[in-house]
């Protein structure tokens, strides 16, 4: 979801930097980058790992409740400012045409996928919507994308996932779906990209003729 349907990270890494200030560490947006995908309370301990701040500057206040802060500011700014990622809407307009289930399995709470879906209008292009939150383990653990499979009732080999993460799409991997990675413009060439079964730039690149391979592809595996 964020990154690939809605246009959220740049709110994400908003937020990380206004919040993580409160507590003396200043970053860079593209220091924010290094954490594109990791669920919030692993960018906190990522952070926290890397230039820890003291009792004082937290002001008692926990890394749940930091992370709690970024995840309730980011919900404002998606909630009123956010807009689709190019090409999503007509991915999932291609999809309901097919007649084939959609589904979001995110890393982020279920209130901030209900924000997107609302922010987005695309409630009726969907047939469910997935968190990892409620999963034993959040992504590259591959638990949410197995848990909305067996949600969809239909088998993870016959998915295809769509990825603009190197950790979402470990986890999509590792549940044995095909995958189409659609990383953004600064890490489209990283390695950990090439798992992946396709990589587009966008999903404006994504046609029916790809879908087509895909299916071929799953039906000959």
């Amino acid at each position: 979801m964020d990154g690939l349907l809605v246009d959220s990270e740049p709110h994400w890494r908003a937020m990380e930097r206004e919040v993580f200030a409160t507590v003396g560490l200043y970053l860079t947006d593209d220091e924010c980058k290094q954490t594109t995908g990791l669920p919030i309370p692993d960018v906190v301990n990522y952070w926290f790992a890397r230039a820890p701040w003291s009792e004082e500057a937290a002001a008692g206040r926990s890394h749940a409740d930091l992370g709690d802060a970024i995840t309730a500011g980011v919900h404002e700014r998606i909630a009123n400012l956010a807009e689709p990622m190019p090409g999503a809407i007509e991915a999932l307009e291609l999809f309901f045409r097919l007649g084939i289930p959609t589904a979001i399995a995110s890393a982020s709470p279920m209130s901030l996928i209900e924000v997107v879906v609302n922010r987005l209008r695309i409630r009726n292009y969907l047939t469910l919507w997935h968190s990892a939150t409620l999963e034993a383990r959040n992504k590259p653990a591959p638990d949410v994308y197995l848990g909305t499979a067996r949600k969809l009732s239909v088998l993870p080999a016959a998915c295809i996932a769509f990825e603009d993460s190197g950790s979402g799409l470990i986890s999509a991997h590792s549940a044995g779906m095909q995958t189409v990675a659609v990383p953004a413009a600064f890490e489209l060439d990283h390695p950990k990209f090439t798992i992946a079964d396709v990589i587009i730039p966008s999903l404006t690149e994504f046609s029916m003729d790809m879908l087509t391979t895909l299916q071929n592809k799953e039906y000959h595996s």
